[in-house]
């Protein structure tokens, strides 16, 4: 079974790319619940398999030593197999692994995520920081002008605090932009972009080339029943009637949905302050600058 990472900067539309794609591969009519996501994989920093197959309490190492032991974690664990020539095959079932971790490369040169040894490819999927920074102060109980130091640091990392046992294990982000860049300039694997707006805008084709990057065949009747199944719509109504386990604590995980809702939530300030830090890799990705005059500030 090969092996994809949907790999992405936290708040960028990771889930909504999973819940397409277990829509797609559902044979039932109606929507997959969001709360049994079946795609194989999991996450890359699920603590359970690790303390599982190298049989060690996760609890007892440093993040050093657990990080050390990543990549041969995932290489048992994916396996990306190759055919006699050293590629990973084409076509056949594909395991899809969520990824918030940067492409980071040990102090041995190792990729942390085991390079082709794991993965045959990734998605990459990015949004405008402008809209990850609101979505990231819900999800993370902070204030906007914190989301954004936070977005702005390149030691960036979600549970990496040593004073306690985090759920997951640690998820060395970098700033975004660096995330963003270490993801699309690495080679060891081969990256599809996807960017949030897009699949916004016409989510048919966009999930399409997704789809003939990995060389799933998929007909266009069932991508547009995945598209219909997973609208913002039908997944803020699963998480009201039952609850989201990936949500934060007393807030919703789907909040708006929207591809420009930083301009009524974010002041000419905080926007200034975004692009200041992020031009570079937003103008790479086709984000234009604002304006402070075409902002309108609800606060």
């Amino acid at each position: 079974m090969r092996t994809i990472w949907l790999a992405s900067y936290p708040k960028s539309g990771n889930t909504w790319m999973r819940v397409l794609l277990a829509n797609l591969a559902a044979d039932g009519e109606g929507a997959v619940d969001i709360n049994n996501l079946v795609l194989r994989g999991g996450i890359a920093s699920a603590r359970e398999p690790f303390d599982q197959l190298t049989l060690l309490d996760s609890g007892l190492l440093t993040l050093e030593e657990i990080d050390a032991l990543r990549p041969d974690v995932y290489e048992a664990l994916l396996g990306n197999p190759c055919d006699d020539d050293g590629a990973p095959p084409a076509g056949g079932p594909v395991r899809f692994v969520k990824a918030h971790d940067a492409y980071a490369h040990l102090p041995s040169g190792e990729p942390l995520l085991a390079g082709a040894r794991a993965a045959g490819g990734a998605i990459v999927i990015v949004r405008d920081p402008r809209a990850v920074a609101p979505s990231l102060a819900h999800h993370s109980h902070i204030g906007l002008d914190e989301a954004i130091d936070f977005m702005g640091d390149p030691g960036a990392a979600f549970c990496g605090k040593r004073d306690r046992q985090h759920r997951q294990l640690r998820q060395r982000l970098r700033d975004w932009s660096g995330h963003v860049e270490s993801w699309l300039d690495q080679t060891d694997v081969p990256v599809h972009l996807v960017r949030y707006e897009d699949l916004k805008a016409d989510p048919v084709a966009t999930l399409s080339a997704a789809l003939a990057f990995m060389e799933i065949d998929a007909s266009g009747a069932a991508i547009e029943r995945a598209v219909r199944l997973s609208a913002f719509d039908n997944l803020a109504a699963q998480e009201r009637e039952s609850g989201f386990r990936e949500a934060p604590l007393l807030r919703r995980f789907f909040r708006r949905g929207e591809s420009e809702a930083w301009r009524d939530e974010l002041d000419p300030t905080q926007v200034a302050r975004i692009q200041r830090d992020h031009g570079l890799v937003m103008g790479r990705l086709g984000y234009r600058p604002a304006h402070a005059s075409h902002l309108v500030f609800a606060g």
